[in-house]
């Protein structure tokens, strides 16, 4: 019914990810009333992480291939599955995720509780720069939620919304409450998994354009530049510990570079030589503490290749200025 206080599960995607998952577990605790993680593969100590958190169920993500819309489906199964004799609310996040810390005074928390099955909870994303002071505002309110009515979720190999969004479905909009995004906050983890995007598309969707797939991996770029001060109230700790998220501290590789790494040596560097992925010494796979043979796999940019990615970069802020746009297209014209 309408009225009844809902069981709320957080439905969490993981791998490799013990970097930040011990305060995203504590934080999603602290409002979930169980927090189902699908563990694809971890080998840094995320499982074991998983395991120690005790309102945190662990199930298995068995894909040996990147698809969201199947490990999307896998979580909202479980969901579905945990006891109940009430609604579900169902709020997807992933381990670098975490609701703003004010939800627990905002009266909004309380619309959340009455929403009734059906509805589509949407969230304004907040991407953190390092430091969590700054940061940039999603543009659009961005569906975090779902109260579960049974609706078959499909969802997208990449890119896809992570639950249900029936088409004439209710939203509701929260205003106050945020959802914080600290995937920008090691800005070198998340260029490492840029340049792998990257790639993934290259090899999945072919007949997209190098150009498209260069604005679509860089936004950031240009998102950071209208940055905005961050409200501390959406910092503050979690479990009244004192202890904010943390801003990572960049290791020396990560383990996309080891993807890349590979895909390059299984074939060859010709497939990738449009996509702006050359700023790591791939011939030179030792510094990126890889065993994998990095022969063969200089950058094959030619000085005219280098020249356009320097391009792109730099109108990245202004990308949709119309002389930008004509320039782009010309480019496209000839191959891009």
């Amino acid at each position: 019914m309408e009225g009844e206080r809902p069981l709320i599960v957080c439905l969490t995607p993981v791998k490799d990810e013990a970097w930040i998952l011990p305060r995203f577990l504590r934080c999603a605790a602290s409002w979930a009333d169980h927090v189902i993680v699908a563990d694809q593969g971890s080998i840094d100590g995320s499982r074991a992480i998983v395991q120690n958190c005790a309102k945190a169920k662990l199930i298995n993500n068995p894909l040996d291939r990147y698809d969201e819309g199947a490990r999307q489906r896998l979580l909202v199964d479980a969901a579905r599955s945990m006891p109940s004799t009430g609604k579900l609310t169902m709020i997807a996040l992933d381990a670098d995720e975490a609701l703003s810390a004010n939800w627990r005074n905002s009266p909004e928390w309380n619309k959340l509780l009455r929403a009734a099955p059906g509805t589509v909870l949407a969230f304004q994303w907040v991407n953190l720069l390092p430091g969590c002071l700054r940061g940039w505002l999603s543009d659009e309110p961005i569906p975090f939620g779902f109260v579960d009515d049974g609706t078959l979720h499909q969802g997208e190999s990449i890119h896809s919304q992570r639950l249900p969004t029936p088409e004439g479905a209710p939203w509701m909009v929260f205003e106050d409450i945020k959802v914080l995004h600290y995937q920008y906050t090691d800005w070198a983890r998340m260029k490492s998994k840029q340049r792998w995007y990257q790639c993934w598309e290259r090899i999945n969707n072919p007949e997209k354009r190098a150009v498209t797939i260069f604005r679509q991996y860089h936004h950031m770029d240009a998102a950071k530049h209208r940055a905005v001060e961050i409200d501390p109230a959406w910092l503050e700790e979690c479990e009244g510990d004192g202890s904010t998220m943390p801003e990572a501290d960049s290791a020396s590789h990560y383990r996309w570079d080891d993807d890349v790494l590979a895909l390059l040596s299984a074939r060859g560097v010709g497939p990738f030589r449009k996509l702006n992925i050359w700023d790591v010494d791939w011939a030179n796979g030792s510094i990126l503490g890889s065993s994998t043979s990095s022969m063969g796999l200089e950058d094959p940019r030619s000085w005219f290749d280098k020249l356009i990615h320097k391009w792109l970069q730099r109108t990245q802020p202004n990308a949709h200025r119309m002389d930008v746009r004509i320039v782009q297209k010309l480019i496209q014209l000839i191959g891009w």
